[in-house]
């Protein structure tokens, strides 16, 4: 199946510019000039990647990502003529694998967006994800430590799968608990949260490795194994 890329971006020439360079690498692009012509898309369509832009004539990207994209597994890039600190830390809060600021290179750019489909088709293809001492089995929910199994709740494991398909990438407090708990329609607050993680990283710690480290003041990140 041919990959498909999602932008949104008001910017008629930089839109159309942006899908002649993703058509060039073989890849299927959608555009989308505003919110509402977004979320229309993204009910009818499959995305592997979204390029979204923070400003839009009929709404504010935070809020889309927010709102409709954070909870899913879809990876996203943030674009944006701001290169404002808060701003940059807010977009990434929401679950963005990076925050491009423009004017910005469509060359880098490209190899950007080739990175995060390499890393994002490798979690999600894999059944078994290794990592230290610690073996994942995601297809049978089977985690084994030293070759014993580990004890989980479901809720614990569905911590751990995000954390195995989102590697080396820094998940915020709040997507955490929208990835686990509010897609359901569970809502917790950050002490549960908080609370299962440290139970989860106490389950699987065998005194060598490093599995989830701790971003204080955005959340956490699985380095997987490595001190």
């Amino acid at each position: 199946m041919q990959t498909q890329i999602l932008v949104i971006e008001d910017d008629e020439l930089l839109n159309s510019g942006l899908c002649y360079h993703l058509q060039k690498r073989g890849i299927t692009p959608f555009s989308a000039y505003g919110i509402e012509e977004a979320k229309s898309l993204l009910e009818q369509e499959h995305f592997d990647l979204i390029l979204l832009d923070v400003n839009l004539p009929d709404g504010n990207g935070f809020d889309l990502a927010r709102e409709n994209i954070s909870h899913s597994d879809v990876p996203f890039l943030f674009l944006t003529a701001h290169n404002l600190e808060e701003e940059i830390i807010q977009g990434l809060r929401f679950g963005a694998d990076d925050y491009i600021v423009k004017p910005f290179s469509v060359k880098v750019l490209m190899e950007k967006i080739q990175t995060v489909l390499r890393r994002c088709s490798g979690a999600q293809g894999q059944k078994v994800y290794t990592a230290g001492s610690l073996s994942v089995d995601l297809e049978n929910r089977i985690v084994k430590s030293r070759g014993n199994v580990v004890s989980l709740t479901p809720t614990e494991f569905e911590i751990l799968e995000v954390f195995c398909r989102n590697r080396d990438q820094i998940l915020p407090k709040v997507i955490l608990r929208e990835k686990i708990w509010d897609r359901k329609e569970n809502y917790v607050n950050e002490h549960t949260l908080s609370l299962n993680v440290s139970r989860l990283r106490n389950k699987i710690a065998d005194g060598e490795h490093e599995y989830i480290k701790t971003i204080y003041g955005l959340g956490y990140k699985w380095v997987g194994g490595r001190k």
